[in-house]
């Protein structure tokens, strides 16, 4: 195409261009005749790809003449955008605006999180450290390491989930957060105060208080000295930190293999104080978890000296801990994701 032809081209474009955008009702129309007037398949845009055929000294005409087609036409387009834009918030101002959005309610933590993080922080302030482990152990940390050997009659404690990876029964996935702590001793040298806090399996069936997945939290202390008043005074402490000092904890004699002597421990009811009821069997304590001196042979697994150093260990479940303090029934409603519940916490 020549100069004149193309200089032609545009003038009839833009007449064009004048009329019909002139004829534009609605905000969408006129985003088309833009794309129509100005976009890669407009006119303007087939001339700016023939200005390389014309002789050199053409070629600034022909651009100028472009540039002055864009401009006149983006006048054009923003003088009716603003005459519609008018049209539109006076429609606008015509709706009906008075009810209330519905807008995405802001989320928390959950239950068990928050637990988990209040008891971390109570641990924290007693001088404690927080250890974290993996939920596919091998059945040396989950029962070997910790005083149970193959076949021992202890095993039988645990209903244990078996992954198929390895020789068969070699490894599980863990049945309590206690290999944690052979870990925590294998890769330093006492003195140890941490607690290991993390999810557990075992092959339960579920009821109000048992479920195949749940939630522990346990503490290992080893040092030179450590006696089992340290662990009652331990307990004690934290009761009173995280249930209030209006309650009080004691410890019954029990057995675990991985702690010699062991005891379980339980803190005042909650619903009668102490008074007795039916929730507590009528002795006014709720059982919360078990604790212990640390057995030589699990120091011995980990190679310390157990003439030493001696210590003490314990645990709980997160879930009783949540349901024992805000009195929740049963253990299913932590896993059912029923806004209901969680939005009460």
């Amino acid at each position: 195409m020549t100069l004149s032809e193309l200089t032609a081209l545009l003038d009839a474009e833009l007449a064009r261009a004048r009329d019909q955008i002139a004829k534009v009702e609605t905000v969408a129309d006129l985003d088309e005749a833009e794309r129509a007037f100005l976009g890669k398949r407009s006119a303007v845009a087939t001339v700016n790809q023939t200005i390389k055929e014309l002789a050199p000294e053409e070629r600034p005409m022909v651009g100028q003449a472009v540039s002055s087609y864009k401009a006149a036409v983006t006048e054009l387009i923003e003088a009716r955008r603003a005459v519609l834009g008018d049209g539109a918030a006076e429609a606008v101002d015509r709706l009906d605006l008075t009810l209330p959005g519905r807008g995405l309610g802001r989320g928390h933590l959950h239950l068990i999180t928050q637990v988990q993080q209040e008891l971390e922080e109570v641990f924290l302030g007693l001088g404690y450290k927080v250890a974290e482990g993996p939920e596919v152990e091998t059945d040396f940390y989950n029962f070997e390491a910790l005083n149970m050997p193959q076949a021992h009659p202890a095993r039988s404690m645990w209903d244990t989930l078996y992954v198929k990876l390895g020789r068969p029964e070699e490894v599980v996935l863990r049945t309590h957060t206690s290999p944690v702590q052979i870990r925590v001793m294998e890769s330093r040298q006492p003195p140890v105060y941490t607690v290991m806090p993390g999810r557990c399996y075992r092959r339960d069936t579920l009821d109000a208080r048992h479920s195949p997945v749940f939630h522990q939290i346990e503490g290992l202390v080893v040092d030179e000295g450590i006696t089992f008043g340290d662990l009652a005074g331990t307990i004690d402490a934290f009761t009173r930190a995280y249930f209030g000092p209006g309650h009080t904890s004691r410890l019954r004699p029990s057995y675990f293999p991985f702690t010699e002597p062991s005891a379980e421990f339980e803190v005042t009811c909650f619903v009668c104080d102490g008074a007795g009821c039916s929730v507590c069997s009528k002795t006014g304590w709720l059982e919360l978890g078990g604790c212990g001196m640390v057995d030589p042979n699990v120091f011995r697994a980990v190679g310390y000296d157990s003439e030493t150093y001696t210590g003490f260990a314990f645990g709980f479940g997160l879930e009783r801990m949540a349901m024992v303090r805000y009195g929740v029934e049963h253990i299913k409603s932590f896993f059912e994701n029923d806004i209901r519940f969680l939005k009460q916490f």
